[in-house]
């Protein structure tokens, strides 16, 4: 049964998880942090992060993905990632070694995670690490694969450049999400023709400076939500003149309001 209440004991955890021969492992983290961070690294098995409360940033695959509560992130085996959580973190992290992983995605994706796979995720921490594997044990972790097949995939993923230059804008607005340079202000900085940024972009993350913008702003409003940010203050950090603007951004990209949204996701 691993639980983690302090990082420092990660290591012992991670050994238990690897010398054991079950399909699934299952480490529960509970504590409090203003921010953790784990540095670049990869796992032989492929892992499903759970997040129940608090947030998850995780950069993955050249590119930065956003874990809010009651979704999860895939990271196949072998994949090199580095993780970033705060707030009040209460998060499962199911471990698959390849064999059980085969029907499983092949890249790195967000889902969202139903009621059932949430509670089979949970009570899979509570599995011992014995390589003796009980009959319900068994029963539980196919099931729990069967479910990760079948779960929808989220869309909080920001695509980000290898391209220099361009990597330099989008490092500093990730930073001041507030700046509202236009593209003419972006290509003029890095010594580039509009046009030619403009294709750079495209080529690069599959969408136009606007919409790269756009999915930055989503993202970090449902971090910052996660982490009780009020809507005015966010709508203020982005840089939107009023909130009702920010509001209908955000509604027009996820579905429903910035505080349905939210409200939605808090565990009862």
């Amino acid at each position: 049964m691993p639980f983690l209440r302090d990082w420092a004991d990660l290591a012992d955890v991670m050994t238990g998880v690897n010398s054991t021969s079950q399909d699934i492992a299952t480490v529960g983290v509970k504590m409090v942090a203003l921010e953790l961070e784990l540095d670049h690294h990869s796992h032989l098995k492929a892992e499903l992060l759970l997040c129940l409360s608090g947030t998850f940033r995780c950069e993955v695959d050249g590119g930065i993905w956003i874990v809010p509560p009651q979704s999860a992130l895939w990271v196949p085996a072998g994949v090199t990632h580095r993780v970033r959580a705060s707030g009040n973190i209460e998060s499962y992290t199911t471990f698959i070694p390849p064999h059980a992983a085969a029907k499983l995605p092949i890249l790195s994706c967000t889902i969202d995670v139903t009621s059932l796979l949430r509670e089979l995720i949970i009570r899979s921490a509570y599995f011992s690490l014995e390589n003796h594997e009980q009959e319900l044990e068994s029963n539980i972790a196919s099931l729990l694969l069967h479910e990760i097949s079948n779960a929808p995939v989220g869309n909080l993923h920001l695509p980000m450049p290898i391209d220099p230059k361009l990597r330099s804008i989008f490092h500093d607005l990730v930073a001041n999400p507030s700046h509202r340079g236009t593209l003419e202000f972006w290509a003029k900085r890095v010594g580039l023709s509009v046009r030619s940024l403009e294709r750079l972009i495209a080529t690069e993350t599959g969408m136009s400076f606007g919409k790269w913008r756009q999915r930055l702003s989503i993202l970090l409003s449902v971090q910052w939500l996660a982490n009780g940010v009020s809507v005015k203050q966010i709508a203020c950090d982005l840089g939107y003149e009023n909130v009702g603007n920010f509001t209908t951004m955000f509604r027009k990209a996820l579905g429903v309001s910035p505080t349905k949204y939210i409200a939605g996701r808090i565990k009862n």
